[in-house]
């Protein structure tokens, strides 16, 4: 086939879509059109190669960007040459798992837990264990599992057929919690990608199978890879060696989640490809994001241009109040509607935490601006959400007690802990699920009252059979009276979420409609969905933090909250450091190159509540060339002084508090540490960052799980 589509790409961009074989990295910058390179990519080896696309693997970082990428896919080559291959990590590991997890004796149907699924497993293990159960201790207790199952080789331990896990190992609350998703067949997020891991490292003959498999692996926004994911990309692609990186360690803002910048700097390629060439903001816009972003070391040098015309000027805007900061940040919207033809929803309002939105909220209200939150409480996280989904789940698997548990009594059955202790004593005896158990025993004295409920299930199986999942929807939302209990608390939001699950399936049916789709194949994908996967853009000006506003772009940017301590966060730079301030720099980065027409800078005076000092200029509007930007409101020299003041002190703290560690590949197990509250103790082991160590302390022979930059090491 001729490959004259091609001519729609720019030099590089077709480089990288002609460079087919070995190791390439594509350093992409913002608005450069990786997607555009990688979706033609793709074509070029189907079309003009010809690749089965069973041989090629494409990797994104969110379920909204992998769907994106199959419709334009789609509209290159011809029906039906792409495949499931087009997705994320997690969605690609769950494909692998459900032919390959029988190795460790799991079926192919396991259940995948989400957030709320893990916090009730969770609260589950600490009740038997008599740990106090608050939120914060709920997320504690989920975060030291998290850690221990980076360090230790739990799936030999408790997951293997006929591993022994004994009645004292379930006193440990890791031990308790893991024996709990064992009984249910039930992997969180970390499994996923742990036991996908495991499978490839201890069965040559699954590893050999898919490395022949996949002959060509693309990996959109590398940077955000962890260390986990890193490990399956190189041992996948490690027979055929074509493995195709595209990022940005420029934009690489989620260290916090374990993906360090450095892995993609540090990549091993056969060849290196820069694309530079922006297509989204103007010159002027440009030049502030080149000059923020210098500043940082640890990156791959790149100057993005464009071609563009100059643009209206990058405007900062300095208030005295944070009341005349949000106050002109209205006026500015109202004026570019009137006199430059804008839109709601051409505005976004940036910020570095999700609580800096309250007094912007305000100002919009009074100026009558119709705004939304974007993020807040995740849609598939809602209560009245989980509720309906998890009628789902149970519909389409008997033995999920998760879902069970939560939905025996939403609406209330008066179904109380006498109750459900009888059935959960029941079914531990006969070695069965809850719901399964409760079905047995129905006609029974002790269980009757719960026959409403097992009849609606049953109903719904049946019913759920012929029909579509959203009419099975409209009918547990139905008869189960939830919707009728929404009515009644005259809870409008609510209903209308309820209202927006039932258009979100259909949307999801009409997008799917050649797939065959099942309900387990709709619950299996919504488990990992995040909150741009089933939003719609909706006229409106768009509030977000800027980890939200990654991927997105928007005519007018305005960024705010520019005060040092606040953005960068103080918290971020004391923990981490250097490290810390250029993920900072990076953030800052991201929100400058979201802007397409025109950006704003802002902050203002006043008291910073984090810092508990007088608000200052952030260092990031110091470091832009004075020439760059155009300031408006009266800024007081002293004010850049009180800056460069601020920033000493600061730096002398944090060298102070945290001084760094020389040591090559981190501390290693038998090291004495000191910890600032818990004393001296000894390292045991670490996670495979050095990021995490796993100390026991003298004072009180305790083993915890603590960062790398809360430890000194003792001579």
């Amino acid at each position: 086939m001729n490959p004259a589509f091609l001519d729609d790409l720019n030099s590089r961009q077709r480089e990288a879509v002609e460079s087919t074989e070995g190791r390439i990295r594509v350093v992409a910058g913002a608005g450069t059109g990786k997607t555009k390179a990688l979706t033609y990519r793709y074509a070029y080896l189907v079309n003009v190669l010809g690749i089965d696309p069973a041989n090629i693997l494409c990797l994104t970082f969110t379920n909204k960007a992998a769907a994106e990428m199959r419709q334009r896919i789609a509209l290159m080559v011809h029906s039906g040459d792409y495949n499931d291959f087009v997705c994320t990590i997690h969605g690609f590991c769950v494909k692998f798992l459900r032919k390959e997890i029988y190795r460790i004796g799991y079926p192919k149907n396991f259940t995948i837990l989400d957030e709320d699924d893990t916090k009730a497993l969770a609260k589950q293990s600490m009740d038997e264990l008599g740990i106090k159960r608050t939120e914060k201790t709920v997320k504690n207790f989920l975060e030291a599992i998290g850690s221990q199952k980076a360090l230790e080789d739990y799936i030999t331990t408790f997951l293997l057929p006929g591993a022994k896990v004994t009645d004292e190992m379930k006193k440990s609350a890791f031990g308790n919690y893991v024996s709990r998703q064992v009984k249910l067949y039930a992997l969180d997020f970390d499994d996923i990608t742990n036991i996908t891991s495991y499978i490839l490292d201890r069965f040559e003959d699954a590893r050999e199978k898919w490395q022949n498999e996949l002959n060509y692996i693309m990996v959109d926004e590398a940077q955000d890879c962890n260390a986990d994911d890193w490990n399956i990309i190189e041992k996948l692609s490690a027979r055929h060696r074509n493995l195709f990186i595209v990022g940005d360690p420029d934009q690489a803002i989620y260290e916090w989640r374990g993906a360090k910048p450095a892995r993609f700097v540090d990549f091993a390629s056969d060849k290196d490809i820069i694309l530079d060439e922006n297509y989204r903001s103007t010159p002027k816009i440009l030049d502030v994001a080149n000059c923020v972003i210098s500043a940082n070391k640890n990156r791959i040098p790149k100057d993005l241009f464009t071609r563009k015309e100059e643009g209206r000027a990058v405007i900062h805007f300095h208030g005295k109040t944070e009341k005349e900061e949000v106050e002109w940040i209205g006026n500015q919207i109202k004026t570019l509607m009137e006199n430059a033809g804008a839109k709601l929803s051409d505005f976004a309002i940036l910020y570095r935490s999700s609580y800096l939105s309250r007094a912007i909220e305000q100002q919009l209200l009074a100026q009558k601006l119709t705004y939304t939150i974007w993020g807040g409480t995740r849609f598939f996280e809602r209560k009245e959400i989980k509720d309906a989904i998890s009628y789902l789940k149970l519909i389409a698997n008997n033995n999920d007690d998760v879902a069970f548990e939560r939905i025996i009594n939403v609406p209330s059955r008066k179904l109380g802990k006498a109750f459900m202790s009888s059935l959960k004593a029941t079914a531990e005896a006969n070695m069965m699920s809850l719901y399964n158990t409760l079905r047995a025993g129905i006609d029974t004295p002790e269980f009757s009252k719960a026959r409403p409920f097992v009849d609606l299930i049953e109903d719904c199986i049946t019913f759920g059979a012929t029909s579509s999942i959203s009419d099975l929807l409209n009918r547990v939302l139905d008869f189960s009276g939830l919707k009728k209990a929404l009515r009644e608390d005259q809870d409008e939001d609510r209903l209308e979420n309820i209202d927006e699950l039932v258009s979100s399936v259909r949307f999801y049916e009409e997008t799917h409609a050649e797939d065959g789709i099942s309900l387990s194949d709709y619950l299996q994908d919504i488990a990992l969905y995040t909150n741009q996967d089933y939003r719609k853009d909706s006229p409106t000006i768009k509030l977000m933090t800027i980890h939200q506003a990654k991927g997105l772009e928007f005519p007018y940017v305005f960024v705010t909250g520019l005060s040092e301590g606040i953005f960068p966060s103080m918290r971020t730079i004391r923990e981490y450091k250097k490290n810390g301030e250029e993920e900072e720099r990076r953030l800052m980065y991201v929100a400058i190159t979201r802007a397409e027409k025109a950006l704003f800078l802002t902050e203002s005076e006043g008291f910073n509540l984090s810092t508990k000092m007088n608000k200052y200029p952030s260092r990031f509007l110091s470091e832009i060339k004075r020439n760059m930007f155009v300031t408006e409101g009266y800024m007081p020299e002293e004010l850049w002084r009180g800056t460069r003041n601020f920033l000493h002190v600061l730096d002398e703290e944090v060298e102070e508090e945290f001084p760094e560690k020389e040591e090559e590949g981190g501390l290693k197990p038998g090291t004495k540490v000191e910890h600032h509250i818990f004393g001296t103790g000894t390292i045991l082991s670490s996670n495979k960052e050095n990021t995490t160590y796993e100390v026991k302390f003298d004072r009180d022979g305790a083993v915890r799980f603590l960062r790398a930059t809360f430890l000194k090491t003792i001579d």
